[in-house]
């Protein structure tokens, strides 16, 4: 059964307009608590959840509604304030509590936000209690009585526990010394974070995009903004940067002469040095996104490799299913299953980090055996109702796109599950015919979109 509101990634929109409103939200709050407060979720222990939040100005008004609508439903709120979405999992877990909650829209503009749930032991929410809480967002809030009301107090020391849990996934006997690192925080929940994590590593660190006003997080910053970080690498003559997103689980890392590495060329680092000490577990999961050139590579070594729809939520449950430990996406969400229980863009540069210092290398000397293939994506706009992917001239066209590349390349289209777009991907080996292939398709599909 398909859900109204909830997405691969929680519940996201523009802030104001339905369903990122005070009104909903404080509905969703509601109907999240009974839900969580239930005897099946409790066991007869009183329900407590935590809220955290990144820097977004709308943050403070949907953490009051979220907070009113909890404490109705009998709830106790732990508030974080501005913490990544990663360390919401954490202290959810340590703290023995029902759910984590995070007011956040990722990478995405301030304009935005959304709502994100964490179970008891920091992963997604299980699809069943995600249809529990949508099947009471119908109903109105009823207070029976003040005295069964919940309570709200302030974690003061979640920055701290976050810190200390960073830094104990490093190695004990290694440390970051001697070491000059830019890292980038986006103006977001890692602002003040990153930057002591490494430090008390012992890292010489210059940090960027850590004075958050509320409006300005991914503005110019960050895993998806990295030119800033380029620059502050070479000016700075670091031996590398680390750009993080709005919240705290994406990465993305830069070299000593400001040349840029996604998702997959940092898990290629993490997968081979974790072969290499014996320590890889079963494969590798990526998405349907993961360049080419990683599936092959991991051939190479003897590594499995699985792709999942993207999306972190799925090349979560291909993990589980498979009882794999390491996966993620090339737009840099990394899982490290044996870490933490999500992804965490911070637990994954430390694990890059501790590649780079057990082989004693750079980290363009650690990812330069990888060759990324070319890819080419194109979004089409399609008008409501039309079936471009079922269309045999558009299967005509990938054919002939597919026969062109020889078994050097691949065909991805996906339609967009948030816009009336169809992607066309096209990589390969031959950046010409990529390029060329990807053009003759997305023409085709334009023709028929509207």
């Amino acid at each position: 059964m398909s859900k109204k509101y909830f997405g691969t990634d929680g519940i996201r929109g523009r802030v104001g307009d339905f369903p990122i409103t005070p009104q909903f939200v404080m509905q969703l709050g509601y109907a999240a608590g009974r839900v969580l407060a239930s005897a099946e979720h409790t066991r007869g222990e009183r329900s407590a959840v935590l809220i955290g939040k990144d820097t977004r100005i709308s943050g403070y008004m949907l953490e009051s509604a979220l907070q009113a609508g909890l404490i109705a439903a009998g709830v106790d709120v732990y508030l974080a304030g501005p913490i990544p979405t990663p360390a919401v999992a954490y202290l959810t877990r340590t703290l023995r509590l029902q759910a984590g909650i995070v007011i956040s829209a990722s990478h995405n503009p301030y304009e935005d936000n959304g709502i994100k749930f964490f179970s008891a032991n920091g992963s997604k929410l299980p699809d069943d209690i995600e249809h529990a809480i949508e099947a009471g967002l119908d109903g109105e809030i009823s207070i029976d009585s003040a005295t069964g009301l919940g309570k709200a107090k302030r974690l003061d020391d979640a920055v701290g526990r976050y810190i200390e849990f960073c830094k104990s996934t490093f190695p004990s006997a290694m440390n970051l010394r001697g070491m000059k690192i830019v890292v980038d925080c986006a103006h977001g929940a890692t602002y003040h974070i990153a930057q002591h994590v490494l430090h008390e590593l012992g890292a010489e660190v210059i940090a960027i995009g850590v004075k958050p006003d509320g409006k300005n997080i991914n503005d110019g910053y960050g895993a998806t903004a990295p030119a800033n970080l380029q620059a502050a690498v070479v000016e700075h003559q670091a031996d590398l940067g680390i750009a993080l997103d709005g919240d705290g689980d994406r990465l993305v890392m830069v070299d000593s002469k400001g040349v840029l590495y996604d998702g997959d060329q940092l898990i290629y680092v993490i997968a081979r040095q974790r072969q290499e000490q014996g320590r890889l577990v079963g494969g590798v999961v990526g998405t349907l996104m993961t360049n080419l050139a990683f599936e092959h590579a991991m051939q190479k070594m003897g590594v499995p490799f699985l792709r999942a729809r993207v999306g972190d939520r799925y090349v979560m449950e291909l993990l589980h299913q498979n009882g794999w430990e390491l996966g993620g996406e090339n737009s840099g969400h990394i899982i490290c299953l044996d870490k933490h229980s999500t992804g965490d863009g911070i637990v994954s540069a430390l694990e890059v980090l501790h590649a780079l210092r057990t082989q004693n290398v750079s980290l363009s000397e650690a990812a330069g055996d990888l060759k990324l293939y070319p890819q080419v994506l194109i979004y089409v706009r399609v008008a409501k109702g039309v079936d471009c992917l079922g269309h045999a001239d558009v299967k005509a066209a990938v054919a002939i796109a597919e026969r062109a590349l020889d078994g050097r390349g691949r065909v991805l289209l996906r339609p967009s599950g948030t816009e009336p777009l169809l992607r066309v991907m096209v990589e390969g080996e031959d950046k010409a015919l990529v390029e060329q292939s990807a053009k003759q398709i997305a023409d085709v599909v334009r023709k028929l979109a509207n």
